[in-house]
């Protein structure tokens, strides 16, 4: 029987986005720190005045109106108007700048987000960083990486005590990491999640980013994940926290990069399942983001044969001993929020392994119309199977509480 729209269960999306109000740091850090730490201007979205006509991510080109820029040691960067375009339609995205004055406020403010998840059916939510890009590469990046661990810091306290902290636990707090120093990370790990803080978003390829990976002989990251397997801390990896994505040949549209962006997490799978980190770490849980799920089963079938074919030859730095899609039950899931092909196929994958996002304020957001897309869900899958999926998977992945007090359902 197919349910109506106020039988569905509202749903627990583990991957959306906050744009960072302009106070995130100028609330937090020193008046001396203010004056140097990322902070918003406003300008032209021309090339009008240095540094930021030689270092803008996005520019619409000519002498254009004002926008909001964040400014950050030698970057100054626009909103991309597709990381914020909740409320418009698919014929107004474009990749320029979009000022805060021009955005929903629910992209940015606590009080509106909530209003909006409401209108959408949103229990609870899991919000990626914007402007530090999605695992904090912002600060990897920085010259004084002093100024930078207190940047972090500042970050995980807004994120906890302003943006997550009157939610009243429907704004599920992420946080970032000091990616250039593993035992500083571990800190920061544990002092968040005495805080309550359980997850922390983390790049999907180290290398990408001139980092050790995580086969790195030294165990470069064992401090962190450590940390994270003491804390159960789970490790979100976005597409794209590698910096790097897959690039189509010269001249092809964008369409073909933005179809194959699950490439990256593709790889870092049969990376970690690989690495033996899964077995020495046995409370780690990794999440890939916004990748999608309708490869996973193909990956999974394909890596146990390879294993089980062509380890005396290819696998003599393979740390695992069975065959490594046994490690996916419990501790590896994949995202989606509109993946047929993988719902068909959801018994190869897992049936626990799935979680389900909204992906708002971005141009691939379901927003408003996520009800109608978990109602088609309705029509493939149990009601007991759609409850896991866009709900109790979540709560078993990060340690949620089973029900919420105040919340619809």
């Amino acid at each position: 029987m197919v349910e109506t729209a106020q039988e569905l269960p509202w749903v627990i999306s583990v991957d959306d986005h906050v744009v960072e109000p302009p106070t995130v740091w100028s609330d937090r850090l020193s008046a001396k720190d203010r004056d140097v730490g990322p902070r918003v201007v406003r300008d032209t979205c021309a090339t009008q005045r240095d540094p930021l006509r030689q270092k803008a991510r996005f520019t619409k080109g000519g002498d254009g109106p004002e926008t909001d820029w964040w400014v950050y040691e030698d970057k100054a960067m626009p909103i991309s108007m597709v990381t914020a375009c909740a409320g418009f339609t698919p014929d107004q995205f474009h990749s320029g700048p979009i000022p805060f004055s021009d955005m929903r406020p629910g992209c940015y403010d606590p009080k509106a987000r909530l209003a909006d998840m409401d209108v959408n059916r949103v229990e609870r939510s899991v919000c990626f960083p914007m402007v530090t890009r999605f695992a904090g590469q912002l600060f990897l990046e920085a010259k004084d990486k002093d100024l930078a661990m207190r940047c972090v810091q500042a970050y995980n306290d807004w994120m906890i005590d302003e943006w997550s902290g009157g939610s009243g636990g429907r704004l599920i707090p992420l946080g970032i990491i000091p990616l250039w120093d593993p035992q500083k990370a571990a800190d920061e790990i544990r002092r968040n999640a005495a805080r309550g803080c359980r997850a922390v978003t983390f790049t999907e390829m180290p290398s990408n980013l001139g980092l050790p990976s995580i086969h790195d002989p030294s165990r470069y990251w064992d401090p962190f994940f450590a940390a994270c397997d003491e804390t159960t801390t789970v490790l979100c990896m976005h597409i794209g926290s590698g910096s790097k994505m897959v690039e189509a040949s010269p001249y092809a549209p964008h369409l073909v990069d933005v179809t194959l962006t699950f490439t990256n997490a593709q790889l870092s799978m049969v990376e970690w399942l690989v690495s033996g980190q899964l077995a020495r770490f046995p409370s780690l849980k990794i999440v890939y983001s916004e990748s999608q799920i309708g490869w996973m089963p193909f990956v999974l079938e394909r890596i146990d044969k390879v294993w089980a074919n062509s380890r005396a030859w290819a696998g003599q730095d393979a740390q695992v001993d069975r065959p490594p899609s046994e490690y996916v039950p419990g501790r590896v899931f994949g995202c989606f929020f509109d993946d047929d092909t993988g719902i068909a196929n959801r018994t190869a994958i897992g049936l626990g392994q799935l979680l389900f996002e909204v992906d708002y304020p971005h141009q691939d957001t379901t927003w408003p119309n996520t009800p109608a897309v978990v109602q088609r869900m309705a029509a493939q899958v149990s009601h007991d199977e759609l409850v896991r999926i866009v709900r109790d998977n979540a709560i078993d992945c990060f340690g949620l509480d089973k029900e919420l007090p105040g919340a619809s359902s």
